[in-house]
């Protein structure tokens, strides 16, 4: 039996927000510092802790497929790699076959280690970077058939700092290779600082009040973490389930797409959920392929996301989960020189989709409907020549995805950006994407009638146009949901599909591919639409007040109020609730 926390409920709740402050300080760094728009704009990085033994401790307000399973991984990296590192040490890692999540994020990862020499925490600073001298430029390559064509520098736990002091061969390397040399080594300086900032506050707060009392604190914090998910898991009924979620057909996959199939058991005596991914196809010649860390994380996003939502996201809570991989699947454990490009998004939402679905067919009130699918041209990564400097730019802009899904008691997060993502990206300032980039974005905004509909709705698909400006540019996205939309779960219908198309200079639509690289001439826009979210529950379970609220925002149309949610609006945009009572009569 787990006991309870020695030092008692008041002081584990001090020290959990302690430690969570120190990872909001390297996050405020990042955010602060960053000078890519991913990182300054759009958010798109993680900090987190682990102890020396490699256990997940805090990961305040980061990126879920960054840090429930990868810190972990690449700190056992860094320390089979290196057994004799020293303070001052710093370490850079994105290989997917050694822990990362997938090569675009490089991660800092600094051993704190105490006066007397002793290997007490790992701190790392994970940042998404929107080039790393891949052989095309963007660092999402769907269509990369093995990490030789995908071309990126891969390191495994490469030392680049000594003594504080950068290791000039490594920097040299990545400033050569990296097309926008300047912009990287801003994002470095930001990651070694926010990752020195989280170092220098460890060894405080270990002067401060000791380091026997921290190491029992984190025993504390990792058996109420326990706890707290056993108690979550004994709320939901014993069972097994299973979701297939199907990603659409890119280059290098199956005609008819990539099924996975998800098998959830629960075993509510026990407090124990075991998720085995391991019927799945193997690793496929493209850049869809999970590394370890996204595969397990991917699962543990979707039990998470179908739990009391206050369970500490801690290496005691992961106690209670078995991930069943195998190796050489798209959705398992990947051998080198297997592409993993794409390793945080596609593959990896259909994973935490099925996951989620799944516990959803267990009992109303669990699990959740599928998040909308990823990455449409709103999301892309932008390229070519800046006419007002004559300098190269690349970069990804996060102009426009909703995707989120609908839940038990609430509706979706609309712009969660994909399920992975849990929200914790920021959609860009249009003003802002418009000064750093020669781009001009023309409308942006929400797509009525596309919601997944539900007792709970999901989210509404999202469209963006936008264009060059001065001379050519170029898009690669990589756009599932095409043709495999968010389905619903318990009665709630499929979320709105992704699209995209060009417009030339004369207005025209033209055809663009569902993956790939699009050049914009100055004149021509590409127009994208994202994926809404999938509903939870029956429409016609749905308040008719909030459905006449949707109906006067614009959101949904009278004659859908009416035909898929069996709502009557008169003229004033009221209810009638003897028609729509006589007409959800009919419809059960």
């Amino acid at each position: 039996m787990i006991g309870e926390p020695s030092g008692g409920g008041v002081q584990l709740a001090l020290m959990s927000n302690r430690l969570e402050g120190i990872v909001r300080k390297m996050a405020n760094t990042l955010l602060r510092t960053g000078r890519s728009g991913v990182l300054a704009m759009a958010r798109d990085f993680s900090c987190c802790i682990v102890t020396a033994e490699d256990e997940l401790l805090a990961a305040a307000e980061s990126l879920p497929i960054h840090v429930l399973s990868g810190p972990d991984l690449m700190a056992k990296s860094m320390k089979a790699m290196h057994p004799n590192f020293k303070r001052g040490d710093a370490f850079l890692h994105n290989s997917p076959y050694h822990g990362c999540s997938h090569p675009a994020d490089h991660t800092i990862l600094v051993p704190v280690i105490d006066d007397d020499g002793i290997h007490r925490f790992t701190v790392e600073a994970k940042a998404h970077q929107a080039d790393i001298g891949n052989s095309i430029p963007t660092t999402y390559f769907g269509g990369a058939r093995d990490v030789y064509e995908e071309g990126a520098l891969i390191f495994p736990a490469v030392q680049v700092q000594r003594d504080y002091e950068n290791i000039e061969d490594i920097i040299r390397m990545c400033r050569l290779r990296i097309r926008v040399p300047d912009q990287w080594w801003g994002d470095y300086l930001a990651m070694v600082g926010a990752a020195r900032i989280g170092e220098r506050e460890i060894l405080a707060l270990g002067r401060e009040i000791g380091w026997d009392a921290l190491e029992s604190f984190v025993r504390d914090w990792f058996d109420y973490g326990e706890r707290r998910m056993d108690q979550a898991i004994r709320a939901i009924p014993s069972g097994a389930a299973e979701h297939e979620s199907t990603h659409d057909a890119f280059p290098g996959t199956p005609e008819e797409g990539i099924t996975i199939k998800s098998r959830v058991a629960v075993d509510t005596e026990n407090g124990r959920v075991a998720v085995d991914l391991r019927e799945n196809p193997d690793c496929l010649p493209c850049g869809l392929n999970l590394s370890e860390a996204c595969a397990r994380t991917a699962a543990m996003v979707g039990v998470f996301n179908s739990i009391d939502h206050t369970v500490p996201k801690n290496a005691g809570a992961f106690r209670r989960l078995d991930i069943h991989l195998r190796e050489g699947c798209i959705v398992g454990i990947p051998k080198h020189p297997t592409s993993c490009s794409v390793a945080t998004t596609n593959i990896a939402d259909r994973v935490a989709n099925g996951v989620q679905a799944a516990m959803a067919q267990l009992a109303d009130g669990v699990g959740m409907a599928e998040c909308g699918a990823i990455s449409p041209p709103a999301t892309g990564v932008v390229s070519g020549i800046d006419a007002r400097s004559g300098k190269p730019f690349v970069n990804q802009i996060f102009l426009g995805k909703t995707c989120g899904a609908a839940s038990p008691h609430a509706d979706a997060w609309q712009t969660i950006s994909h399920v992975g993502n849990g929200g914790m990206c920021f959609m860009d300032s249009v003003e802002l994407d418009e000064l750093r980039h020669p781009l001009y974005v023309r409308e942006r905004g929400f797509v009525a009638d596309t919601e997944g509909a539900g007792r709970f709705c999901g989210s509404r698909t999202f469209h963006a146009a936008y264009g060059s400006r001065g001379g050519a540019m170029d898009v690669i996205y990589n756009s599932d949901g095409n043709m495999n939309g968010p389905k619903g779960v318990r009665g709630g219908g499929e979320g709105g599909r992704a699209h995209q198309h060009k417009l030339d200079r004369n207005g025209n639509q033209v055809a663009v591919p569902q993956v790939g690289r699009v050049t914009l001439d100055e004149g021509e826009m590409i127009v994208s639409y994202s994926s809404g979210g999938g509903g939870y529950g029956l429409p016609i379970e749905r308040d008719p007040d909030i459905v006449a609220r949707d109906v006067s925002e614009g959101f949904v149309s009278v004659e859908r109020a009416r035909e898929v949610y069996g709502v009557v609006i008169d003229e004033a945009g009221g209810v009638v609730y003897p028609e729509t009572e006589a007409l959800r009569a009919a419809t059960e």
